[in-house]
């Protein structure tokens, strides 16, 4: 597949990301998007690490406790610090990942920094979530699946702004993992610090970048339809499972987040 023209001129997410984590790999148009994003909703940082520390935690408990040696990794952004793989492996070095991200700079970045562990394996797929069956067809190369897959969507599904097309991504690919497989998703909302959402959004709407949309905690929890939803449920993601000798961000922040566990 031909990498995409990375174009430095428009925001995009990934690097807003980067830079609100702390990192360096964003542009001009980038960094402007994130501090115009701020001055609006200033707990965007909060966001954004406590969204990071909420997948860490998911992919700790999936790698330890649920005994997952797989995982998929969708929208996985540039490599920072506690990456999937590093969790996951860190935990149970044979576990292997597959990352996949669309931006040209992450596939750069992916390639140099994503190694693994001498146990496991780690890959990375270009490709767009609107395209689950290239997806999961690439990401067969490393996976089995056959035996149970963690998917992390992790603030991605909020790029599908149609309703239908997004139930029916989270469809398409949750059908395709057997019993014993998990979902981690989290989502922006508007439940949570709500105008400042509603016109952070709106800026960036407006910015030439890729669209967003906000969803509310019943809207999310329904990509969770027919698995077991792990406590405590659906929850602001600062709140899911805090780790008490760690607790890193506390405050209510506006992604909310779950991990369901396929029963059937």
């Amino acid at each position: 597949m031909t990498d995409p023209e990375l174009n430095t001129e428009v925001a995009h997410s990934a690097r807003v990301w980067n830079y609100l984590l702390g990192g360096k790999d964003n542009f001009a148009a980038d960094r402007e998007a994130a501090e115009y994003a701020l001055a609006l909703m200033p707990e965007l940082v909060q966001s954004a690490r406590a969204n990071r520390e909420f997948l860490g935690r998911a992919v700790r408990h999936l790698a330890g406790e649920a005994g997952i040696r797989q995982f998929l990794d969708i929208g996985t952004g540039l490599p920072t610090a506690d990456n999937t793989h590093e969790v996951a492996q860190a935990v149970a070095p044979e576990s292997r990942v597959v990352y996949v991200d669309n931006d040209p700079m992450v596939l750069v970045h992916a390639r140099a920094l994503l190694t693994s562990t001498p146990q496991g394996a780690t890959d990375y797929i270009d490709a767009d979530l609107r395209d689950p069956a290239a997806i999961l067809s690439a990401a067969a190369r490393t996976l089995d699946f056959e035996r149970p897959v963690a998917i992390i969507l992790s603030g991605i599904v909020n790029f599908l702004i149609d309703d239908a097309e997004a139930t029916a991504v989270v469809r398409r690919l949750v059908g395709a993992v057997p019993a014993g497989s998990y979902l981690v998703l989290s989502h922006p909302t508007t439940e949570v610090n709500g105008p400042a959402v509603e016109k952070s959004m709106k800026q960036w709407n407006e910015s030439g970048a890729a669209p967003i949309t906000a969803r509310t905690r019943d809207e999310i929890a329904a990509y969770f339809t027919g698995l077991e939803l792990l406590e405590p449920g659906v929850v602001t993601c600062s709140a899911w499972r805090p780790d008490p000798a760690h607790p890193g961000i506390t405050d209510k922040v506006s992604e909310f987040a779950g991990v369901g566990r396929k029963v059937t």
